[in-house]
């Protein structure tokens, strides 16, 4: 066998801190916070230039919204794993 394939088998697993998975979390939370924002000022600017489609455009809206919420609820729960380990 090899050297290095030696090491690796005996290397140990490497423990995550929890701070740094927090950290990660916040800092992944950002994306979709923006998102969010962006998706419902945009719902409403369309509102305001064109009354009559505020039913098509929130429907829409909230479709995009919960698209971009996922991508948060996935970084919760990898944040979850991470602070299990």
């Amino acid at each position: 066998m090899s050297a290095a394939l030696v090491l690796a088998q005996a290397a140990e697993p490497i423990n995550l801190n929890k701070g740094l998975a927090m950290i990660g979390y916040g800092l992944g939370a950002i994306g979709p916070g923006i998102g969010v924002g962006l998706i419902f000022a945009a719902v409403i600017n369309g509102t305001a230039r064109q009354p009559e489609a505020e039913g098509k455009l929130r429907g829409l809206g909230f479709q995009t919204f919960i698209l971009t919420e996922v991508l948060a609820l996935i970084g919760l729960v990898l944040y979850f794993i991470a602070s299990t380990k």
